[in-house]
Formats: C-alpha cells, structure tokens, sequence
C-alpha cells in the first residue's frame, strides 16, 4: 500500500481529488492544506507528497523542505509536484528541493496515478508537456540575492528597512532594484513584483 499525503489549499478541490485517488486499491490516501502539511508530513509518514505548487495557502514559495526530512531514521518521503508550465520559478523551487515527480495539471487524471507510483518506487517521473517550464526554470534572471531584495519589496519594506535587513547601502538596495527593473522588462518596481509573482519566482 502507498501512503499518499495530498497538499493543496482548495478544499472543494482537495477533497475531490483525494476521494478519486482513493479508488485505486493501492494507494492509501490522506489530504490537507500547506499550512498543516509538515505536521502530516511527520505523522503520518507519507511515501509520497502530492503538492499542488500552484496554490500554497502560505506567503512566498511554499514550504516544501518541510515536507521532506526523515525522522527517527526512517526515509524521507517522495516528493511529486502538480505544476503548469507558466510558473517556472515554482518549478525551480520544486527542482531544487529534489522532487522526483512533475504532473501537468492539464493533463489527464490518469497521469497523476502513474506519477505516484513511479515516485513510490523511488523512479523519477516528468509529464513531456513540462519541458519548456524546465528550460524556462533554468533562465530566471534574477539572482538570488536579488530575489531577497524583492521578496522584501514586495512584502512592503522600504529601502532603509530592506538595506537593514540584508546588510547593505541604501545606494546598493536600489541598484539592486534598478538591475531587477531591468532584468525583468518592467516599468518600476511595482511591476517588476508583479511580473515575478506571475512567473512564479516569489
């Protein structure tokens, strides 16, 4: 039997998908939101986390680190993503995190389960439709300490509170936010917060 932990913030959503899975004889299915995910995570000791990156009911990325460490020796759990190809900073976070899975969310249910399977058996497992997100994901051009600067931004910190926080010169926090304006083909700042939450890179 798999043990499935299922995140995603929508509860309509979540239910529904959660009692889909549950049809399959194999998979043993629990669900929840991002905010008590990393509790599950540790009680229930999950093989496999089924994450909807696109709805983390958290600010920022979602925690997906706190889903995957051992505990008391025992492995880790196996982490699968559901994901679009037009957020690929999510798909970077999920990349750098070590996930083994990557299901299109427009693609058929179906592809879900396989997903899980292959992810149970330690086999990695990438929907063909997500391979412009992959390279699209490998071509943020922000740094990350230029992230750090705007993820502040766009919180609402002011220069003074963001040059504090980091360490830094005012005069460097705005050229910091003069190269992101640049970098990001936007107008100002406000758009640049804009453009970088649609893409997924905060």
């Amino acid at each position: 039997m798999i043990r499935v932990l299922l995140v995603h913030r929508a509860r309509l959503v979540r239910s529904v998908l959660a009692e889909w899975l549950r049809r399959e004889s194999d998979l043993d299915v629990y669900d929840t939101t991002w905010r008590h995910a990393p509790g599950h995570a540790l009680s229930d000791r999950p093989d496999v986390c089924a994450v909807d990156l696109d709805h983390a009911d958290t600010d920022g990325h979602p925690p997906i680190g706190e889903l995957l460490p051992s505990q008391n020796g025992a492995a880790p759990s196996r982490l699968l993503v559901m994901t679009t190809v037009d957020r690929p900073g999510l798909l970077r976070t999920a990349i750098e995190a070590g996930a083994l899975g990557y299901v299109d969310k427009k693609s058929s249910p179906n592809r879900l389960v396989h997903g899980i399977r292959r992810v149970a058996n330690g086999e990695r497992f990438v929907d063909d439709s997500l391979g412009f997100g992959f390279l699209l994901a490998a071509e943020i051009p922000l740094t990350r300490r230029e992230l750090s600067v705007l993820s502040q931004a766009a919180a609402g910190a002011s220069i003074a509170e963001i040059a504090g926080d980091l360490h830094l010169s005012h005069g460097t926090v705005r050229n910091y936010m003069a190269a992101i304006t640049r970098k990001t083909k936007a107008r100002n700042g406000v758009d640049a917060i804009r453009i970088s939450q649609t893409k997924g890179w905060l």
